[in-house]
């Protein structure tokens, strides 16, 4: 009998240092190390990160292979991110996939960071459905880094149907934290106190943006400018509205999003809906879109288990294998890219 090809996967865009280690869809490691260090710094500070990736990735690797209870030699072959990401965190990753590809003779695999986290839920049970996706269908990926919803055809066949004209829904969270007294980053902080709030105390607008688009910085505006009136007549108006603001907040960011993806429904017709990227981790975004699948049955909604929502070598390692698959190898010389590219 054929053996079933067991890859590792590296990522290494940001600030986490992922690796995993994957077999016939089954995870048998999935190791990360995350750098603390940045909350002290209010955001991802790109030297600091990449030199913690150099620290990091030998241990994360050599721990990965340890709880996988396998040799080195039983891997297939290597699958790393190449990109976007920050350039020196992603060179840190490619240098070391690429070292280790050499050492064991074993085929590379890059793999778009994107599409990783829409694949992801191609790992066996990992999304609350347990099961998998079918094509074709939307992915709405919401990370720090990105908003975009995206047409999934099959596994390399995707299309950018709408995405920000500015900042993402991660990054206009950790903004509005800031001003909140919260510290980096911001968005897990505002989730803690919304779990309390009333999300109907305050209205905020929703920006009017063309299309299958975001745009985020009004809705930014908007909440600073509401904040900074407030605080005009009463000084403690965070602290005793706290937990309300959140909730509103939240409330509004969920249905912005979950208006925009019924949009893309209407355009495209297809009714399966896979969220994807660290901020699907949230809980008013995934009881919206779960609540929303419940009262109208066309809709088949796929929301990753939380461990998988950040950023991981499992989504990396998923891919990689579904590139082997295809006998979608890499040369030794391809370059990591920062900025998002077309799929």
């Amino acid at each position: 009998m054929k053996k079933k090809p067991i890859i590792i996967g590296i990522e290494s865009s940001c600030d986490d240092t992922g690796v995993s280690i994957i077999q016939n869809r089954n995870v048998l490691s999935n190791i990360i190390i995350h750098q603390n260090i940045h909350k002290k710094y209010g955001g991802v500070v790109p030297e600091l990160a990449s030199r913690l990736h150099d620290k990091n990735i030998v241990k994360a690797v050599q721990e990965a292979i340890l709880t996988a209870k396998i040799n080195p030699y039983q891997i297939d072959a290597v699958s790393f991110t190449l990109g976007p990401g920050l350039i020196g965190s992603l060179l840190v990753g490619a240098s070391f996939a690429k070292s280790f590809s050499m050492g064991l003779g074993i085929p590379l695999l890059t793999v778009n960071h994107i599409q990783a986290h829409i694949l992801v839920h191609f790992i066996k049970n990992a999304n609350i459905n347990n099961s998998y996706p079918t094509f074709p269908f939307l992915g709405l990926v919401i990370s720090g880094g990105h908003t975009q919803i995206i047409k999934v055809s099959d596994f390399f066949q995707m299309k950018l149907l709408g995405s920000t004209l500015d900042n993402s829904i991660g990054e206009i969270l950790d903004k509005i934290a800031i001003i909140l007294g919260f510290y980096y980053p911001g968005g897990p902080m505002i989730e803690y106190y919304s779990k309390n709030g009333n999300e109907k105390k305050f209205t905020f607008s929703k920006p009017t943006v063309n299309g299958l688009d975001f745009s985020f910085s009004g809705f930014k505006s908007n909440v600073l400018q509401f904040i900074k009136n407030k605080l005009k007549d009463n000084t403690f108006f965070i602290k005793q509205n706290i937990s309300d603001i959140c909730a509103s907040i939240e409330k509004t960011i969920a249905e912005i999003l979950l208006e925009k993806v019924q949009k893309a429904v209407l355009k495209t017709g297809i009714y399966t809906i896979v969220l994807a990227g660290g901020v699907s981790a949230n809980h008013k975004i995934r009881k919206t879109f779960m609540s929303f699948g419940t009262k109208d049955n066309r809709y088949k909604i796929f929301i990753p288990k939380k461990e998988y929502t950040t950023d991981n070598g499992a989504m990396i390692a998923i891919t990689g294998l579904m590139k082997y698959k295809r006998n979608l190898f890499d040369s030794i010389h391809v370059t990591p890219y920062a900025k998002f590219k077309m799929f």
